[in-house]
């Protein structure tokens, strides 16, 4: 038991646990890289969904008129 201040060493670990937590890391960090790639290619779909819907709107609407500019007071 150590008191406010006092630091405890850790344990050294052993080989095989060193060997299970370096399995661990690599399966969590396939796990996240699968997860990011699924996320990444949604939002691409969906960006392209949603810029397919504004060209149709844009289209269907017509032209854009041209914004006037505002006559400068002198």
């Amino acid at each position: 038991m150590t008191t406010v201040g006092e630091y405890e060493p850790t344990k050294p670990i052993s080989r095989a646990e060193r060997e299970a937590r370096k399995a661990f890391r690599q399966v969590e960090a396939e796990k996240a890289m699968s997860e990011h790639a699924l996320a990444e290619k949604a939002f691409a779909q969906n960006r392209e969904r949603l810029k397919a819907e504004r060209l149709a709107r844009e289209a269907a609407a017509g032209p854009v008129p041209e914004k006037q500019s505002k006559a400068k007071k002198k």
